[in-house]
Order: C-alpha cells, then sequence, then structure tokens
C-alpha cells in the first residue's frame, strides 16, 4: 500500500521549471504596459508641475525656480526608472 501511494505521488510530481517559466512569462507580459502607464504619469505630473510653476511665476513669487526644479525632477525619476526597470528586468 505504501508502494503505491508513493508511486502516485512520483508520477505527479514535478521540477517546477514549467510553472517557474509560466510565472516568468507573465510578469514580463506586464511590463510594456505598465511602462506606458508610467510614462502617461509622468505626463500628467509634467503638466500639473507646468501649471503650478506658470501660477508661481505669474504671480511673482522668488521661489519659482525651486518649485520649476522639483517638479522637473520628478518627471525625470518617472521617465527613467521605467526605463531601467524594464531594461534590468527585460
Amino acid at each position: 500500500m505504501v508502494v503505491a501511494t508513493l508511486s502516485v505521488f512520483s508520477v505527479f510530481a514535478q521540477d517546477g521549471t514549467g510553472g517557474i517559466n509560466d510565472a516568468t512569462q507573465m510578469i514580463t507580459s506586464y511590463f510594456g504596459p505598465a511602462t506606458q502607464l508610467i510614462y502617461a504619469i509622468g505626463a500628467v505630473v509634467g503638466l500639473i508641475g507646468g501649471v503650478k510653476v506658470y501660477n508661481k511665476f505669474s504671480s511673482g513669487d522668488p521661489d519659482t525656480s525651486k518649485t520649476a526644479a522639483s517638479w522637473f525632477g520628478a518627471c525625470i525619476f518617472l521617465i527613467v526608472a521605467a526605463t531601467i526597470l524594464q531594461s534590468f528586468f527585460l
């Protein structure tokens, strides 16, 4: 009885490479749409930042350059992070 049970389990046992390959393929298929989403978020952040900088510049705020640099840095970070993640994992 024990030998029959062990032989049944050995028939169902696999090495797991098929599951790992399927998981890898599923995860890598998300990088294209995720990268496009991050680029879209970067564009929206850039537009919002442009409006905020314009409002500060129009009102005569002396802190405009600091605000412009921070918004510009945020946009650059999003674009570079998406590109590096895609190149690193694919």
